[in-house]
């Protein structure tokens, strides 16, 4: 029954985070959020999935490391976009402008 009541706790961390990621898309800073959310989500169920069944838990460290650097590399994009561009706001982005 506590099984039962965490999956259908993180399923629905998930679905929350998807629905904010395809809501509030004009700024970049609110859908890498939503985005590290999601990853959040994700890591609670991999977690419990294999605390479920006994597994070893080295998959989540790995997974860890790898939504830190997508972290990363998503702060670092932001930072450079509010610096050539002075804010976050996906309506000012040019194709046509580098």
């Amino acid at each position: 029954m506590l099984t039962y009541l965490w999956y259908n706790g993180v399923f629905f961390m998930l679905l929350s985070g998807v629905w904010v990621f395809s809501s509030k898309r004009k700024h970049l800073l609110a859908t890498l959020l939503s985005l590290e959310f999601i990853v959040l989500s994700l890591y609670l169920f991999i977690f419990g999935f294999l605390l479920t069944y006994e597994s070893e838990l080295y998959f989540t460290m790995v997974f860890l490391v790898f939504s830190v650097c997508e972290g990363a590399l998503g702060l670092s994009i932001l930072v450079s976009m509010i610096r050539t561009h002075g804010n976050d706001y996906f309506q000012t982005f040019s194709v046509l402008q580098c």
